[in-house]
């Protein structure tokens, strides 16, 4: 019990060093309180604006004089027909112009009535993403006037015009709502996962590489109590920021929905505190482990800077294993549970999608993140125990 209150004095030391701290302060605040809000912003001003340019029902034409049936076609489906600038490839590569362009060739008409199919381009470029996200709605417009186009020629001919569709297809998709809704906000636990390693990483750097090159850590080791003792105190204070970080950006998501502007984002995506809780059942554990692990990275280096460079190696990995998940496409292995940082997006993109976890889901990575933080605690412990402090 003694050491254990040992280890809550070392414990309140380093929140009170932590608090006073306005780097990990502001940390905190802009990684999990705003993070919330401000991702649902940006996506759904995303949603919204493509919504939006889909609402106004235009389209820019090179050649409409070419074509006047197929004006008439894209009135009657009210749109309203623009003429493309001059210079629309230049704007189109230039992201200046945010529309595909149909460009119609010349004997267009002629082409038509003597039964021939001329091509119509529908020109984007692929790295304007806005004007490759209306493509697909101009190429169906397109479809539209072919089909209805084939139906008046049979029909003139006294041809049945179930003759063009031997069979008829309806799409069925299995994917809920929450599910459909993962498409664009799967990125939101990737998010929460960096804002607990960055909340996480100044703290572990300042609590180790920092006291040692403030001269601060060798009148600690002079006190008569054990290692392991005073490192848990210090372990205990780095995982109560990346816990409270953890808490504050899984709850933050809560009044984010509030400032969503896509009517459509708002009814996919659903956030309560069921999906808060599962959340944070997923991160607590892995704050704790990362917060053990850079300490671990830290306690053998002798300045902060070089404590940051060092953890720039844990910081990177755990950044790049969750896109082992995207380049899967989807597709899911039983190892991605061991993996930190992978499991852990793994399982809240699971929450989003409103799937159930599993107990072998969750106690697996567990496993790993208790293992993770007990190595570290050890290994710290370990190296303030063996080696002097220079």
């Amino acid at each position: 019990m003694n050491k254990f209150r040992m280890a809550l004095t070392v414990y309140r030391k380093e929140i009170v060093d932590a608090l006073r701290d306005r780097r990990t302060l502001l940390t905190v605040l802009a990684s999990s309180v705003l993070m919330g809000p401000a991702v649902l912003v940006a996506i759904s001003a995303l949603v919204a604006t493509l919504e939006s340019r889909a609402e106004l029902r235009q389209v820019y034409v090179v050649g409409m004089e070419h074509a006047p049936s197929l004006k008439n076609f894209f009135e009657r489906q009210t749109y309203t027909v623009k003429a493309a600038p001059a210079d629309f490839e230049a704007q189109l590569r230039g992201a200046k112009l945010a529309d595909p362009v149909v460009v119609i060739p010349k004997g267009f008409e002629a082409a038509l009535l003597r039964g021939e199919a001329p091509v119509v381009e529908v020109v984007v470029d692929s790295a304007n993403q806005r004007s490759q996200a209306g493509a697909a709605r101009i190429e169906r417009l397109l479809s539209g006037f072919g089909r209805e186009r084939a139906t008046l020629t049979l029909a003139l001919r006294g041809v049945s015009v179930d003759l063009l569709e031997p069979l008829q297809v309806e799409d069925r998709d299995l994917a809920s709502t929450q599910t459909r809704a993962t498409q664009i906000t799967g990125m939101l636990p990737y998010f929460v996962m960096m804002a607990v390693l960055y909340g996480a990483l100044n703290a572990a750097l300042d609590t180790t590489a920092g006291e040692r090159e403030r001269g601060s850590l060798e009148p600690l080791l002079m006190n008569p109590l054990d290692r392991w003792v005073l490192v848990l105190g210090k372990w205990a204070a780095v995982a109560s920021v990346g816990m409270l970080i953890a808490v504050l950006s899984s709850l933050s998501f809560l009044p984010g929905q509030w400032v969503l502007r896509s009517d459509t984002l708002a009814a996919m995506f659903q956030y309560g505190l069921r999906e808060a809780s599962m959340f944070l059942v997923v991160l607590l554990p892995f704050a704790a482990a990362v917060s053990a692990v850079l300490m671990a990275v830290a306690i053998r280096c002798k300045t902060f800077k070089e404590a940051q460079a060092s953890a720039t190696v844990v910081m990177l990995a755990a950044s790049l294993l969750p896109l082992i998940n995207v380049f899967s496409l989807g597709s899911e292995s039983p190892w991605y549970l061991w993996v930190p940082a992978l499991a852990q997006n793994v399982l809240m993109t699971h929450v989003l999608k409103g799937e159930p976890l599993g107990a072998a889901q969750i106690a697996v990575p567990l496993l790993v993140c208790v293992a993770l933080t007990v190595l570290g605690v050890w290994f710290v412990a370990r190296s303030l125990r063996s080696a002097a402090v220079r």
